[in-house]
């Protein structure tokens, strides 16, 4: 069983940064492969990054913007977010599931947080 736990989100002006953070229960975290999904109002939750021993995986929209990266000693897993744009607005994730793959389909991932709002405005 894996408890996720997000913070850092919050109110930016476009252009700006901000950093997630994901504290993660478990013993065997580095066995973990880790992601960050998003959700806005009225759609579908989607895909914004993962992480494993295989590497990193972004979606189109955030390559170049958004950095993925973890800290298993910590437990902790982050989402660096530059540049941000008022689309970026929305509640985002952290999720879990045991492996090494980069898997990037919502229904693939066994644990998730509660989500942490980010809203950009214009």
């Amino acid at each position: 069983q894996v408890q996720l736990v997000e913070s850092g989100g919050g109110l930016v002006q476009a252009g700006g940064s901000l950093r997630l953070s994901c504290a993660a229960s478990g013993r065997t975290f580095s066995n973990y492969a880790l992601a960050w999904f998003r959700q806005s109002p009225g759609k579908e939750r989607e895909f914004v990054a993962a992480i494993s021993w295989s590497g990193g995986s972004y979606a189109d929209s955030v390559k170049g913007r958004f950095t993925i990266s973890r800290d298993n000693a910590k437990n902790m897993v982050y989402l660096q977010m530059n540049s941000l744009k008022p689309e970026d607005t929305a509640v985002y994730s952290c999720a879990a599931k045991r492996g090494y793959s980069l898997w990037t389909g919502v229904r693939e991932y066994d644990y998730w947080g509660q989500g942490t709002q980010v809203t950009v405005s214009s």
